[in-house]
């Protein structure tokens, strides 16, 4: 097992989650990769993005079928709009540990302000990246949403 994919499992574990990440010969760093290989609904994919707001870094947890509305997270987060923007890959990987495409919602060794997108709460079980771009695990919705401390708000729309 990576050492990612690992830190991952000892997060999950700390965490008192009883989920196990699954490692795949084939890369699942998008949500149509990670729903294929998964086999569920791509809106079950949890993609954890990060963004800039105001120079700290935010965890965005939002189903594989939807994309942030930046407007939107702005204004959940108290600033204005040009204050936020995507994390880029370097400022991902120093602020996460982790690279784009395989960022996971826990084990960051870190805290961060974490927003989840109300579209998750369609399912009672997701799937999201697991420290590398060919692992996820499952996880209960809720079950997730106590482990990261996380908002929920409407802050995504349909791709």
């Amino acid at each position: 097992m990576e050492a990612a994919v690992a830190r991952v499992a000892a997060a999950l574990h700390e965490l008192g989650i009883p989920s196990e990440p699954v490692v795949f010969s084939q890369p699942t760093s998008t949500a149509e990769e990670a729903a294929a290989a998964v086999g569920c609904e791509l809106g079950q994919i949890v993609k954890t993005l990060v963004f800039m707001a105001d120079g700290r870094c935010v965890l965005v947890l939002v189903a594989g079928d939807r994309r942030v509305d930046p407007t939107r997270l702005a204004r959940i987060l108290g600033m204005p709009r040009k204050r936020v923007r995507m994390a880029t890959p370097a400022e991902v990987r120093a602020a996460t540990g982790y690279d784009v495409g395989g960022v996971p919602p826990v084990g960051h060794g870190e805290t961060f302000d974490v927003i989840i997108d109300e579209s998750l709460r369609r399912y009672g079980t997701v799937w999201a990246a697991a420290g590398t771009p060919n692992a996820v695990f499952p996880v209960g919705t809720d079950e997730l949403a106590r482990a990261v401390k996380g908002q929920w708000a409407a802050i995504a729309q349909e791709r």
